[in-house]
């Protein structure tokens, strides 16, 4: 895009695959475009934002790149891996309560030969850029060029991977003979709804973008992603007014908390599974479909056309979830 740099890191165009099942029960149509298939190890929607990222950190002499995320990142993970296929070091701040076991993307992320530095939730909340900053600063007084990259790769520049995964869309609605009305997502870190919300005000504005919140609440991300969405807009010097009041977050569905799963999620993310063979997450796609499901079945979202869900990927932390689902699967 213009004189932005840009690595060719995932696999593109991800197919667009219609739930026959899940359309039928509900009465709409309901199709998933599966970002999960981006890559194997960096699989889901992350790595569309660190192809833009990555490009400007390694165009700025970066020789590690140094991120945040909670335990099973998966944008951590991603991160990780990219760091090790082009050559770079990487730096993780994991969140943790306590010392976790070595599953999921923790696993991954070991694998990968990222060093890592774990901090309490209360430093993640209010210190996780100064700590990321001091690291930064240690490398370099070691001769190290790092970059850091925010949680989630959630700014101006990741923002674009979804803004322009919107011209990807349209080329698919014309090879497969459909439009869609409304796109959904999971709302994690902001710029996956961001982008797509960016990308349809400049390309396609006649679709309506749902984020559905998986941790903080609506507010909370009707702020963040109107600073992202104004951050890109800056870089890509466009004359665009964005509007917090134009965005579509549906609150209410993040349950007990942020990565914490109840059985009804889970038994949801089963019987997806099984009536159309297809994975979620627990943390992020899980919990957005099964509200997006369940705001249908209670007629709170009507006249939404074709609907497009973007499976952001995030398999690897069904495994840290593996005794509570052995318990669901039994009852």
């Amino acid at each position: 895009m213009g004189d932005l740099k840009k690595l060719n890191l995932a696999n593109l165009p991800t197919p667009i695959q219609k739930l026959t099942h899940i359309s039928k029960e509900l009465g709409v149509d309901i199709y998933i475009k599966r970002d999960d298939l981006t890559g194997g190890e960096t699989s889901g929607n992350k790595i569309r934002k660190l192809e833009y990222t990555v490009a400007k950190a390694m165009d700025e002499g970066a020789q590690l790149l140094i991120t945040c995320g909670g335990i099973q990142s998966n944008h951590c993970r991603a991160t990780a891996a990219v760091a090790a296929k082009l050559g770079l070091r990487s730096h993780l701040v994991l969140r943790i309560d306590e010392e976790p076991p070595v599953e999921g993307n923790y696993l991954l992320d070991k694998i990968l030969g990222a060093e890592i530095t774990f901090i309490s939730r209360a430093d993640y909340s209010k210190r996780r850029a100064e700590i990321m900053q001091n690291i930064k600063e240690e490398y370099e007084k070691q001769g190290i060029k790092a970059y850091v990259i925010p949680e989630g790769a959630s700014d101006g520049i990741g923002n674009i991977g979804y803004l322009e995964s919107v011209k990807e869309i349209k080329k698919q609605e014309e090879e497969l003979g459909i439009s869609f009305q409304t796109i959904v997502c999971a709302v994690g870190s902001g710029s996956t709804y961001g982008g797509l919300f960016l990308g349809t005000k400049l390309y396609d504005p006649e679709k309506t973008v749902l984020g559905f919140n998986v941790c903080d609440d609506e507010q909370y991300f009707l702020d963040v992603c109107t600073r992202i969405c104004r951050e890109t807009v800056e870089l890509l010097g466009k004359n665009i007014e964005i509007k917090p009041e134009d965005m579509h977050i549906v609150d209410g569905h993040k349950g007990i908390g942020y990565a914490i799963s109840t059985d009804e999620e889970l038994a949801f993310l089963i019987k997806l599974a099984r009536e159309e063979g297809l994975i979620l997450d627990p943390v992020y796609t899980g919990k957005a479909f099964y509200g997006l499901y369940q705001e249908i079945k209670e007629g709170k979202l009507k006249d939404l056309g074709n609907v497009l869900f973007i499976h952001t990927g995030g398999v690897f932390g069904l495994f840290p979830k593996q005794e509570q689902l052995a318990k669901v699967l039994e009852a």
